[in-house]
């Protein structure tokens, strides 16, 4: 398997901006709101002082003391509870996503994940098929999904919770698509059942959280079930027109783990590329937000 390791880090975003890291905090810029969140990997000092972050930012995410990943906005400026931002490549790639400030941090939106939206229209612009079927599991908010539709491809999006395919669905429509096929299942489940009725895929998207339930409490462990996962998703990849995107942000994997995973689970194994996940702040600080691994035919 000849494979490249690589840092991949989003470029030409004027919606998005990171403007600081440290202190565990991150503060970003969403079209025109700044926000400052808690970022674990952020582990340095911040370059700006505090009194300026707090004097830029419209909303600062506070977490529990017992649960990080919970908490509540504090406002600091006028914001609205949803609003929207767009993105846009020089390959003719066009999204409008939509935002909003949640209790566990997150907006609807990784931007880290821009490099892999433009990796899946690259490829299938490439494909010699007229509607190429594109399975992205735990989906989340649909930007994958939204990139592959906008290329011509079949989508089938699927995630645990119907609150955040709602979410998608708008995204979809904001960006003046249709036609996506909106899934709430377990995604072990679901990828059993196709390989059972013997259904393909051109393209697989897999962004894994590291904890997670289906929709009927059904448990998820990174470590304990990606391996499995990845041997059925060998099994309903297309043979010869092919991607497979795997993201993961265990702060124990490597990208070798992942290029381990791969090479253990397809016997064939083409253009594959691995490494980080990264942005850059304005003081030229990097901020390492996961690992990928994706390959195709």
């Amino acid at each position: 398997m000849k494979e490249s390791i690589l840092s991949l880090c989003p470029s030409h975003w004027t919606d998005y901006e990171l403007i600081d890291t440290g202190g565990f905090e991150k503060l970003e810029r969403f079209g025109k709101f700044i926000l400052s969140r808690p970022e674990p990997q952020a582990i340095w000092d911040k370059s700006m002082p505090e009194s300026e972050w707090r004097s830029i930012a419209h909303a600062h995410f506070a977490k529990e003391k017992n649960n990080p990943e919970k908490g509540q906005w504090q406002e600091f400026k006028r914001i609205p509870h949803n609003w929207q931002v767009a993105y846009k490549n020089p390959h003719g790639l066009d999204l409008t996503l939509n935002l909003a400030m949640t209790s566990f941090k997150h907006i609807g939106l990784f931007p880290e994940q821009a490099v892999n939206w433009d990796y899946i229209s690259e490829t299938l612009k490439t494909f010699p098929i007229a509607k190429p079927k594109v399975l992205n599991l735990f989906a989340y908010t649909g930007a994958a999904s939204v990139a592959a539709r906008a290329c011509g491809a079949d989508v089938t999006h699927l995630d645990s919770v119907k609150q955040v395919v709602t979410w998608s669905k708008h995204n979809m429509e904001s960006s003046k698509l249709d036609g996506i096929r909106w899934i709430v299942d377990d995604a072990m489940k679901f990828i059993k059942r196709e390989q059972r009725r013997g259904n393909t895929y051109h393209g697989i998207i897999l962004d894994p959280p590291a904890y997670g339930r289906g929709p009927d409490g059904e448990k998820w462990i990174l470590e304990e079930q990606i391996n499995e996962m990845l041997k059925v998703c060998s099994e309903i990849l297309d043979p010869e027109h092919h991607f497979l995107i795997l993201n993961m942000y265990s702060l124990s994997f490597s990208s070798m783990i992942a290029a381990n995973l791969i090479r253990s689970n397809f016997p064939k194994v083409d253009n594959a590329e691995h490494g980080e996940l990264y942005l850059v702040d304005k003081f030229e600080k990097k901020l390492p937000l996961g690992i990928f691994f994706r390959f195709r035919s």
